[in-house]
């Protein structure tokens, strides 16, 4: 999956099913891990409705984009974001070595994904 096609399956579920509504605020500190929260908590304004019935296979093929290290950072938050709502174990895993080893500036945004993909893989 490129990058293009990511957005352009996103924009799919957004017509197909809408988006899931969100309450978000804004977070106004100097200090980087409150600016990955605030980051992340916005970014949930991209979730589609019906985005824990994503299918493994296309779970994958973002799983592949997010170890791109030509994918645009946005594109890899949006990615995380997603991944961490879906309940299952293929998204946890792709969470869980993306973590690992995340691209530098996406270090706290990975462990918040996969703190959120843990609870909902209770």
């Amino acid at each position: 999956m490129t990058e293009k096609q990511f957005w352009q399956f996103l924009e799919r579920q957004w017509k197909e099913h809408g988006r899931v509504p969100q309450v978000s605020g804004v977070i106004d500190s100097a200090d980087p891990v409150l600016q990955s929260h605030g980051q992340y908590i916005g970014r949930h304004a991209l979730l589609p409705n019906g985005y824990e019935r994503i299918s493994d296979e296309q779970v994958l093929k973002m799983g592949e984009l997010l170890f791109d290290k030509k994918a645009n950072p946005k594109t890899k938050e949006a990615i995380m974001v997603i991944l961490a709502h879906i309940p299952s174990k293929v998204a946890l895993s792709i969470l869980e070595r993306y973590s690992a080893m995340p691209d530098r500036g996406l270090e706290i945004f990975a462990q918040i994904a996969l703190d959120e993909c843990e609870m909902w893989n209770e």
